[in-house]
């Protein structure tokens, strides 16, 4: 019985631990999920828009970009059960030298943090199936999202068949994108879900 008792203990000092550990990180992922949408308090699925379109002046100053319209849809939302935040993103995109609309969505887990400080948090996002993906943080002002992208697969005019598929790869000037914070119905055109879109409309 003895052996027993230690091991139960040392099971409770372990939770104990974690326990301490998980709570001392909530308020800094608390923090940093308000101001990513802007909200004092998450207790229902909210969203954040951010969006920018190249003008011809930037895109003369950057000639090897090869975006040149990006949005970007965030989603969060509280896990009752787990207690913590769950992520998601939908992000549409527009070529300079290409017609159409791409997007692409994925999943952003419980967030993630590039270090102890709550102005290096960021939310690493990735696409299914070895898709690529996305990590979103916060410009200082919390004015603007800064994307930064190695690869991203995405589809044209909301063609998901695999054979129709495309990638966005990094490149000298496609790498790190600054999107500025707008109106929801900036995003709409990223949802097509009429039920989602009539959430977002009431927000």
């Amino acid at each position: 019985m003895y052996p027993m008792r230690i091991l139960l203990t040392s099971l409770a000092l372990l939770s104990g631990v974690t326990f301490a550990a998980r709570a001392e990180d909530a308020p800094a992922v608390n923090e940093f999920t308000k101001r990513l949408f802007a909200v004092k308090k998450i207790d229902h699925k909210t969203y954040a828009c951010f969006v920018r379109r190249y003008d011809a002046a930037h895109l003369a100053q950057h000639p090897q970009q090869k975006v040149s319209a990006m949005k970007l849809l965030l989603t969060a939302e509280q896990d009752t059960e787990e207690h913590e935040m769950n992520y998601s993103f939908r992000l549409g995109v527009k070529y300079r030298n290409k017609s159409g609309n791409y997007d692409s969505s994925g999943e952003c887990g419980h967030g993630s943090f590039t270090g102890e400080k709550t102005d290096e948090a960021m939310l690493g996002c990735g696409v299914d199936c070895d898709g690529g993906g996305i990590n979103v943080l916060l410009a200082k002002d919390d004015k603007a999202a800064i994307i930064k992208l190695e690869r991203i697969r995405i589809w044209k005019d909301r063609n998901y068949d695999e054979d129709a598929a495309d990638t966005l790869v990094a490149g000298v000037d496609d790498r790190t994108f600054r999107l500025d914070r707008a109106d929801l119905k900036d995003c709409e055109s990223l949802v097509t879900d009429r039920k989602e879109l009539a959430a977002m409309r009431h927000k």
